[in-house]
């Protein structure tokens, strides 16, 4: 599957120089693809993340080569809420460079800011992790979906799970409720099956009922202009999003 994706992938470095002149980029990262390169893409990238739901950059290709219909749908909702327009018109990055980590760190404890700085730090998670998009063909979807791998972790502070693969598993439920992004789907039906007994059994009678409850009462979670937010109480905007507590603690 690897050899696929890098067979896929090699002839496009060629012409990315002539591109970013203006022969094709719709953004600085694109990479323009034909049908059968997406479809060998989407077919390497799903193998991949399947065997290893941590190659995040196996994921991200899969969603990117599978999620336009979503992301056109998500990007629609985004328009016709204030909030969500602001977003698409203003284009916000979270990031290293853009996070004020020492305004974080002063703000008080409970609020969404310092909560979402411990979670990077118990988790021991970086947002520069995420990779830039590159294989969609449309640069407004392009920044729905890298904004949606930007807010990942606030979706785990919001819902108060930790990166280890069964909160990882439940914030992929209640992403695809949310989104509807094939990803999403694929790694909440596939994900599980890394699991114990014990917590497949947990995850099936608790979680997922939970995730998918809580994903579908929310209103879109890019809508919300998180970097606006970081002096509001997680738990009062856990109540504006009608997001409950978990049935359950899953240590980090």
């Amino acid at each position: 599957m690897v050899t696929l994706l890098r067979g896929t992938l090699r002839p496009l470095h060629v012409p990315l120089r002539a591109a970013s002149q203006g022969t094709g980029l719709l953004y600085p990262e694109h990479i323009p693809t034909s049908l059968l390169q997406k479809v060998l893409l989407t077919a390497g990238s799903a193998g991949m993340a399947l065997y290893n739901p941590y190659r995040h950059d196996m994921v991200a290709v899969l969603g990117e080569t599978t999620g336009c219909r979503a992301l056109r749908v998500l990007r629609d909702q985004m328009k016709r809420d204030p909030e969500g327009a602001q977003i698409l018109q203003e284009r916000p990055r979270i990031s290293l460079s853009t996070l004020d980590l020492d305004k974080l760190q002063s703000l008080p404890e409970g609020s969404l800011g310092r909560e979402y700085l411990r979670f990077l730090d118990v988790n021991r998670v970086s947002p520069d992790t995420r990779a830039p998009t590159r294989f969609v063909d449309d640069e407004e979807l392009a920044y729905v979906i890298q904004r949606y791998r930007e807010v990942h972790d606030m979706l785990h502070t919001l819902l108060g799970m930790p990166t280890n693969i069964l909160g990882e598993i439940v914030v992929k439920w209640f992403e695809a409720v949310q989104t509807g992004l094939p990803m999403c789907i694929l790694g909440a039906l596939f994900g599980p099956i890394r699991l114990s007994a014990q917590h497949l059994q947990v995850l099936v009678s608790e979680l997922v009922p939970w995730a998918v409850q809580n994903g579908r009462r929310a209103p879109c979670v890019l809508n919300l202009y998180y970097e606006r937010r970081w002096e509001q109480p997680l738990k009062a905007l856990r109540e504006e999003l009608g997001i409950t507590d978990p049935p359950m603690h899953i240590k980090a």
